[in-house]
Formats: structure tokens, sequence, C-alpha cells
């Protein structure tokens, strides 16, 4: 998290000349600003330089959001903005979207869905998804921060006297971003050089544009105890935020706007209409004959003319039919297009019916997967925002209301618009028919007065740069509490949670959980699970909530090992909790001890967010099985024999039987807390490891062995940042034992090694095969294989050589010691389904195809008698289907492999995975892993 305390250190006193607001949007930027020297005060739109074409330069009132790297041949030509000295090796704004329409592989979209997105590091490079193998990835903290630094650029050109560093910037986000994304917004915004940065929430954003518009004039337009619904469906995301009017002063003469209610985070906008109607368009050339499937290319073309589409067919003048021209590909094709017309009731029912439908208000949101994942981003699993209204609205209509409010005070009487979808009237006029048929009564013809904005693609912009004068004390402030409340859970059986911030906190605001003291050992891991809730919002600090999944949210947890001087690392101290909303509006949280007053400040644990991490809140893994505490003294005493300084008492062999007669029970059913306490133990005698070459080997063995497979459990990712500090290039003896089983140790661990360590561990590898420098042992060299393998976190491109190598292998008598692990590590290398990588992490479909021909072939040319059972799984670990048109091999290729394997009277299982999308089975996957998994754990995919 950022510090907030050093931002306002940051920040010099003095009122800039300018107040900057900043619509960092996932489809378009843009920047507007208020002149305080010039009176009165008021909101003007920034033009923004831009490349519109190669050669042509022109002002815009937004920038596109969209980042694209140049061919070699586009960048032989000047492309020099005005304030830039050479021509830069990449675009952002109208000629990245343009351009992206002819190479989409080059462009990098919908930054700001990723910057929210759980399920991947979002400090990672990893956009464009699915990008050409030439180009350079970027996350999507650095691809907003390109946007930025781009605005910023064309502000500093023209305003040399009073460069943007030196302004105070509001930037705009999603009401429902979580704190990650919140924080990760302030790091692209610092990375962009700017440091006087403020957020504001773009629905309270556009009520301020709106207040803005009207001038004087805009009391005449409410009245205490309404209610006002703002509703912000942009390109990525659907934000509902629900703003109550109240009266003010002793004689209530005044009028005060307080935001009572937000949203739940919904990727859902402008982007899944343009996929359903790509999808609607697929469907009807796929039934037409002319063509059985598309390529991802025609697919990425087709779901930008689909953008087009959706805006042309949802406007009141539209045509009775639209025809998309599609590129056709193919030898026998060249030339020549694929030609689909899409009606306008086609439109109708594909989006008005499939993400407005009339729905009852008592509806309620559907749970569970989305079907919509070609851009690689976790969409919201039901499509109906009617149907997301209204849940919002039966959930919060009366938060925030008085005793004197009438029953009418529970409808939104006043409706405003905001984001690129709602700009099209018939969508707008959806949503006034669903709120008029609610809450009218039966004989009374009501509907919602919609607020006036005529520029729905600025007022984020706009409202932001008000909300900047009115933090120098002009105009009118929306009273915006936080609208959620905190919780860090502090108890499993039953889950409870103690309130840190309540929903009524206000911007610099401190607190203090002082009735609940927690004891906590300095030097070990522990984690504090977090969760929110919108609808809890008058829980008081300090209080104990049972927590219910349908009232809270988890946040990704704070992982952390405390510290302090050269205490014991067995000393336990007593601390409170502190928490506080910066002024900036961000969280910050504390750990304090009550006897010493120091405070840690506690980080949210971003890669606890990734895939692997995702059940961090459940404890799966630790739930399988808690283990007396005599049994894991025991077993500390085991380890302790081996490893300890006395004598030993038992040689480094005997140790696992020893472990199984403690436990009674095979190793194998060890569960992940007792393994994870053995690993403690093993770690606190590692000196142990000095004693002999056996003692090393069995070491790492059982680290291995007890942390594997490097994720499931809380803290592992501290676990295995400890090992790889003691281990990685550390043996004491590097005979070929120890070196084979630290290789063992960090396959099995693999999924908890961030990429630049699985880097340090195959680069020598990669430059040994590739330079054919090096002879190892085949038991060494089959390890050295496995190990390359698992390693999922690696380029592309050194996935595709060492797979190459590894075919190239299998063919060769020599090898057929180790074809077993050079066909395991095919299978991992080329899998269309990694155990816990990135999914852009696979390898190209035309390249699987070629292995797979090579593998087919290599069959009986081959002594494969006794490597069938891994043949076929190799070749169903590449070839399996996903559902990702972008991983995914042509159906023909698929064919192939099933008619193979049919042959070969392969489990039935192997076909299914082949024809459907499916998941692994238990004996697979242990399979694949290379190991028995701990109880309680299982790979994600």
């Amino acid at each position: 998290m950022s510090n907030p305390d050093s931002i306002a250190d940051e920040i010099d006193s003095r009122p800039s000349r300018y107040v900057v607001g900043i619509d960092l949007g996932t489809t378009n930027c843009a920047l507007c600003f208020i002149d305080t020297e010039k009176e009165p005060w008021s909101t003007e739109t920034f033009s923004i330089p831009q490349w519109i074409d190669f050669g042509q330069c022109e002002n815009r009132e937004t920038l596109p959001s969209f980042h694209y790297e140049l061919t070699d041949d586009e960048r032989s030509g000047a492309h020099r903005l005005p304030w830039q000295d050479d021509a830069m090796p990449y675009c952002v704004g109208v000629l990245a979207r343009d351009a992206g329409h002819r190479h989409p592989g080059r462009r990098a979209a919908s930054a700001k869905s990723w910057l929210s997105h759980e399920g991947v590091d979002r400090t990672a490079d990893l956009l464009p998804w699915h990008g050409d193998a030439d180009v350079s990835r970027l996350s999507p903290v650095d691809a907003s921060a390109r946007y930025l630094e781009h605005l910023r650029s064309a502000w500093d050109h023209q305003h040399l006297d009073d460069p943007l560093a030196q302004q105070d910037v509001v930037i705009t986000l999603p009401a429902s971003f979580d704190e990650v994304a919140r924080e990760l917004t302030v790091a692209a915004a610092k990375k962009a050089g700017l440091s006087r940065v403020y957020l504001i929430e773009e629905p309270q954003a556009a009520f301020y544009a709106w207040i803005d518009r009207q001038r004087d004039q805009w009391q005449n337009s409410v009245q205490p105890g309404q209610l006002i619904l703002v509703c912000d469906i942009g390109g990525g995301t659907t934000d509902l935020t629900l703003i109550r009017v109240r009266a003010a002063g002793e004689s209530g003469e005044q009028i005060q706007f307080h935001r009572v209610a937000v949203g739940d985070h919904l990727i859902l906008g402008g982007d899944n209409l343009d996929l359903a109607v790509a999808k609607l368009a697929e469907a009807k050339i796929i039934a037409s004959g002319a063509s059985h499937s598309l390529s991802p290319s025609q697919w990425d073309r087709l779901v930008q003319v689909s953008r087009t589409v959706k805006e042309t067919m949802l406007q009141n003048d539209r045509p009775e039919s639209y025809t998309i021209n599609l590129p056709s590909e193919g030898s026998r094709l060249v030339g020549g297009s694929i030609q689909v017309e899409v009606t306008a009731a086609e439109i109708d029912a594909t989006l008005m019916d499939g993400f407005f439908p009339t729905v009852d208000l008592d509806a309620t949101a559907v749970a569970g997967d989305s079907g919509f994942q070609e851009f690689g981003l976790p969409y919201a699993a039901d499509a109906a925002i009617t149907r997301h209204l209204a849940e919002f609205l039966k959930t919060h209509r009366r938060t925030g209301l008085d005793e004197q409010d009438d029953d009418s005070a529970e409808r939104p009487a006043l409706v405003l618009f905001n984001g690129g979808v709602m700009s099209a009237p018939a969508v707008r006029q959806r949503i006034v028919e669903s709120l008029a048929r609610w809450f009218a009564e039966d004989d009374e013809d009501w509907k919602p007065r919609v607020l006036e904005s005529p520029r729905l693609d600025l007022a984020v912009a706009q409202g932001a740069a008000y909300y900047a004068g009115v933090r120098r004390g002009h105009g009118v402030r929306i009273a915006a509490n936080l609208g959620r409340s905190y919780y860090m859970q502090v108890a499993d059986h039953p889950p409870r949670g103690l309130c840190l911030i309540p929903g009524t906190a206000e911007a610099g605001q401190r607190f203090r959980a002082d009735e609940h003291p927690l004891e906590l050992q300095i030097g070990a891991p522990v984690q504090f699970p977090l969760w929110v809730s919108s609808t809890r919002l008058a829980d008081s600090v300090g209080a104990l909530i049972e927590i219910d999944r349908k009232e809270f949210s988890p946040l990704p947890p704070i992982c952390t090992a405390l510290v302090q001087g050269k205490r014991r690392t067995d000393e336990t101290i007593n601390v409170v909790i502190e928490a506080e909303l910066s002024e900036i509006g961000t969280v910050g949280l504390y750990c304090v001890d009550n006897q010493s007053s120091k405070r840690w400040r506690l980080e949210f644990d971003i890669r606890s967010t990734l895939e692997t991490d995702r059940d961090a809140h459940t404890g799966i893994g630790e739930t399988r099985g808690i283990v007396d505490s005599d049994t894991v003294t025991r077993c500390a005493e085991a380890i302790e024999s081996v490893f300890g300084e006395s004598a030993a008492k038992l040689k480094p062999n005997q140790l696992v039987k020893r472990l199984q007669e403690v436990t009674e029970s095979h190793r194998n059913e060890w569960p992940p807390s007792l393994l994870r306490d053995q690993w403690q133990f093993l770690l606190d005698h590692q000196s142990g490891r000095r004693k002999s070459p056996q003692h090393e080997s069995r070491w790492l063995n059982l680290v291995g062995f007890c942390l594997r497979p490097g994720y499931g459990v809380a803290v592992d990712d501290w676990r295995v940042s400890q090992v790889w500090r003691c281990v990685h290039n550390k043996l004491v003896f590097p005979a070929a034992a120890s070196r084979t089983e630290s290789m063992i140790l960090w396959r099995r661990i693999s999924g908890g090694l961030t990429a630049g360590q699985q880097a340090q561990l195959a680069a020598p590898w990669i430059s040994a095969l590739k330079n054919r420098t090096r002879k190892v042992e085949p038991h060494e060299a089959a390890e050295a294989w496995r190990l390359i393998g698992s390693l999922e976190r690696l380029p592309v491109s050194d996935k595709v050589t060492l797979g190459r190598i590894a075919i190239e292998a299998v063919a060769q008598k020599k090898n057929e010691k180790i074809r077993h692990a050079l066909l395991w590590a095919i299978g991992r290398l080329g899998s269309r389904q990694p155990l816990y990588g990135p999914l852009n992490g696979c390898i190209g479909a035309s390249e699987i195809a070629d292995w797979i021909e090579s593998l087919i072939r290599l069959d009986r040319s081959t002594d494969a008698a006794n490597h069938e059972s891994v043949w076929m799984l190799a070749l169903v670990q590449i070839a399996r289907m996903t559902g990702d048109r972008y991983r995914d091999l042509p159906a023909e290729v698929r064919d192939e492999v099933v008619q193979y394997l049919t042959a070969r009277s392969a489990p039935p299982h192997y076909l299914e995975l082949l024809k459907s999308v499916g998941r692994l089975e238990s004996e697979e996957e242990a399979a694949i892993f290379g190991d028995t998994l701990p109880l309680g754990i299982r790979l994600v995919r």
C-alpha cells in the first residue's frame, strides 16, 4: 500500500494555480481543469495532442485508453509528438486504438479492468493479453501510467510555468474498486510523475459535473428526502451509487447531498456488449458455412467491428440491419472476405434482452462462472445489469432514511446516467421503464426524472475538476461517507470479523479496536484475512460480527512477519489494530504494540490474489485436519534428533519412518497444517544439514515435501522466500545427491516461486541444452527436465525453445532412460491449461500443432511401449480444450489426437478433455504435478 503520510509530505502546501480532474477510463481518458486565477471559476476541457494516424497529429477531447507497440516498418517514420526528442516505439490514443484493428496482438486494452482483476498479479507484465511474441509486455499499472504520462507531457508542453506535477490532480476510479486497485491507481500516478494526487469515485464525479452544469439553479431541481440513483456503465465496469438529499442548517432551508450506498464491483460494461455482438455474428458465420471457426486474428477484428455495430444499432435512427465484412484467411480465400448481416431485432434480443431484461424488483443476480472469458478477465457471472440494479435497490433503498421521510423516499426520484453505454437511448429508456415498474403504485403514473448529462464522455473528468475546486472551499460538497465497512477475521468456527473501519467513516479519520487486543509472535509469519461489506454500514469499530458470505466480500489478506529489534523470535506481544482513511482516498492499516506503541504498517499481499491463492480466506488447506499438539511436539523431537545440535539419535534415512510412526499415518496422509509445522522445524534446524551429504539431501527432500506445492496455505509465499534465501546457490555438499534433491525441491514448490526466481533456475540449463556444453548423468538429467517443465512462469520464447529440444531428444535412442521425464516436461511446457502459471504464458496453438505432429510421428519409431501412459497424458495436456480460442487448437488437430488416442485405448476421460472443457481428475492432477498433493489442496485447474 502507498503511505498517505509520505504522500502528504510531498504535497506542496502552496495552492496550485490549476486544479485538474482526470478520468482514467477503461475506453477513454479525459482531462478537465479550473484556472483559479480566472473569475469566476469555470471548468474547461483540455484538448489532448495525439497521433490519429501515421504522420497526422491532432488535438482531441479524449485520449482512447489503448497502448500500441509499433512494428519495425512503422517505427521507420518520424513519429514524434511535440514534446518528444526522439521517436517512441509505442503510442497511446486514437492511433493505438485504430492500428490495433490491423495488428490486435500489438495492442493493450482494458488496463483499468485488469487493474481490478483479483485473479492475477496486477503488477506483472501481462498486457497485451495473448499479444504477439515480439511485443513487450506491460503490467496494468504500467499501461495506466503510460496514459497518465501522455496527459502530463501534453499538459506540460502547453503550461511550461505550471507543470502538472505541481497541480492538485484528482483521478477518478470506480466506486467499487477494492483497496488494492485504489493503491495501484495511486502507484500508476506516481509512476507517471504525479505526486499531488487525490482520488474520487466516478459516480460522485458525475454528480459533481451535474451540479457544476446547474450553476446556481441546482437547488431548484432537488428537494429534501429524495433519493438519487447514479447509474454509471462504462466500457469495463458497472457502478451503482445512491445519493440522498437532506435538509441542512438550523431552519432546514439549505440542502446537502449524502452518498449513502455503493454497489458491488462488477466487471460488466461496454466490452461485454461488444463480445455479445461478436458471438452473435460468429454463430451466424459458422451456421452459413462461410467458415468452420474464426481464427484469433479474425475474432479480434470482429470484436472491434462489433463495437461500431453496437453503437449504431442502439441509436434511435438505426438501420434495419448492419452488414459486417470480415477478411478471410487461408490460401484459397486470399483477398476475399466473409460477410454477415445482423438485424435490429437480433441486436435487441442479444443486447437489450441479454443485458437489460425486464425483471422484478425481487430478482437476484446469478452467481457462478461468467460465460465471457475472451479477454481473460473475470466478467460478472450474471450479464443482466437490470438484475444487479434490482438487487442493489432492494438492499439499499432505505439506507439513510430519516424518520420524517415518507415511503416515497424509498424510490429513486432522480436518475443520473453516466458512462459510454448510457449514450444509447434504448438503454436509458429500459432502465427508466424498469424503475417505474418497480416503484410506481398500481394507480400511479410515475417514473423517475432523468438529470441531464449532455457529454457522458467528459462528465467524470469535469466533475473531478469541480471536486478539486470543492477541496479548495468552492462549490457544493457531497457528504460522502466511506460506504463500506472493513473487518479483520479473528475466528474460524464460526468465522467472525472484527470491525476496523465503519461505513460511516470520512476521510482523515483514524480508528483503533482497543477492546480486542491480539497476541502475536515476533518474527513468525501471520495472516490477517480482511473482509468488506457494503450492506453492514452501521457496525461500530471493535464490534465482532459473524461473517456471512451474502453480506461480506473477501479482500486480499495481509500477510507479514513482525520484526522488532533483537527480540527473540519466540516472544509474543499484545497489539491492537489501528486503521485510517487517508485524505487521498486510501485505507491504511497498522499493528500497534500496546507496550511500546511501536507501529507496523500492514501491506496488502497482492500476490495472494493470484489464482494459486484464491482460497486464502477459506483456508481449505488448513481445514483438512489439525493434528494434536502432543503429536506435533513428537514430530519436532524426531526432526531435532536428526538435525539438532546434540549427537544424532536417528540416521537421516530413518526420519520419515519415525515421523510416520509418530503420526500413525503414511506421509501422503499428513494434513497441510502438520506439513507446514514440520517445515518450520526443518528451517529451525537448517544448520543440521551441514552434518553430512546424507543429512543435506534428506533435509532438502523433506523441505520440498512439506512445502509442496508452494501455495495453498496462508503465508506460503513467505515460506517459499525463506527457502529460496537459504538454499539457492548455497548447497553445503554440491554432490550429485544434493543437486538432484535441490531440483526436486524447486519442482515441488515451483508454484510459489516468482518469475524471476524461475528464470534463475532455468538459465544454466537453457544455456547448457542450447550449446550442449554439459554432460550429466541420466538421473540428474531426468530431474532437470522435470524441473524445467514445472517452471510455468518462464517466458513463452524459452518454453518454445525447451519444448523443441525435448521433442528432438525424445527421438534419440540414447535418451531412453530419460524419455519419461522428457515427455512429462513436454506436457507441462506446452499445456493448454497451466497448473498455476498465467494463461498468457501458454505457447501459441500453431507451435503446439507442430509438436503434436512430431509426437505422433515419433510414436512407433521409438521404443515407446514403456512410456505409453505419459505419452498419452502429454498429448492430452497440450491438446485439451479450454474454451479460449487463443489457446485452443483447431478442431481438426484435436480430432487427430482423439483418433490417435482412441486407437490406443486411452482412458475415456482423456478423450472428454479433448472434446469439451473439463477438469482434471485427482489422479491426473498428481501425475501432471509429478507428486502427491497435500490433503485438501487442489491444483487450480
